[in-house]
This record gives structure tokens, C-alpha cells and sequence, in this order.
């Protein structure tokens, strides 16, 4: 598992890169905060839901809060066979400090 930090996330989201960027938190801090683009799976129904959801080929960019719960997300898909695996360290909460205040710290 890769690790980015917040400004070369943007880096990438500003140079067009394809890639998707996958949100683990629960819904309730999604609704609070989140980066734009973002897709919701929280890590609690993480299990249930990563078949139907991704793709062993995608390139995923994992987030959570401070990079804990993505860390866990991007083990368990490594462990299933996943290999383009990017956690932000930092989470959104570098996000906020680093790249956009605009973003609500909690």
C-alpha cells in the first residue's frame, strides 16, 4: 500500500489523473465533511460492500479521518487481491489544514 499526503492528492486531482477516490468514514462525518469527487463506502460495511462496489483493476485513493480506518480498508482489499492502493495519511484532516479550510475540521 502506497501512502500520499494531502498536497500530492490534490497534485493529482488537479492534473486530471483518473482515479477513485473512496471515503470509509461513516455517513454522518461524510455529511459534515468531505472531498469533492468522493465516494462513500463506510468502513463498517466495508465487507459487505467492496464487490459489488470495486474493482480489483481501479486505482483507489482510500480516506478516512487521519488515515487509520483507510490504512485498514487498503490492507483488507490488499489481502483480497487489490494492488493500485493509495492511503491518504492525514486524512481529511490534513485535507483541511494542507489543501482546502474550506473544509470542516472536527
Amino acid at each position: 500500500m502506497k501512502e500520499i499526503s494531502a498536497t500530492e492528492l490534490k497534485k493529482r486531482i488537479d492534473a486530471g489523473e483518473s482515479f477513485r477516490l473512496i471515503d470509509v468514514r461513516e455517513i454522518q462525518e461524510y455529511e459534515y465533511a468531505r472531498i469533492e469527487g468522493a465516494e462513500l463506502i463506510p468502513l463498517s460495511e466495508f465487507q459487505t460492500r467492496y464487490q459489488a462496489e470495486l474493482r480489483p483493476e481501479d486505482d483507489l485513493v482510500i480516506y478516512c479521518h487521519h488515515g487509520m480506518r483507510s490504512a485498514q480498508a487498503c490492507m483488507f482489499l490488499a489481502s483480497k487481491g487489490y494492488t493500485t492502493l493509495t492511503n491518504l495519511s492525514g486524512g481529511i484532516e490534513d485535507w483541511s489544514v494542507e489543501v482546502d479550510p474550506n473544509v470542516p475540521r472536527y
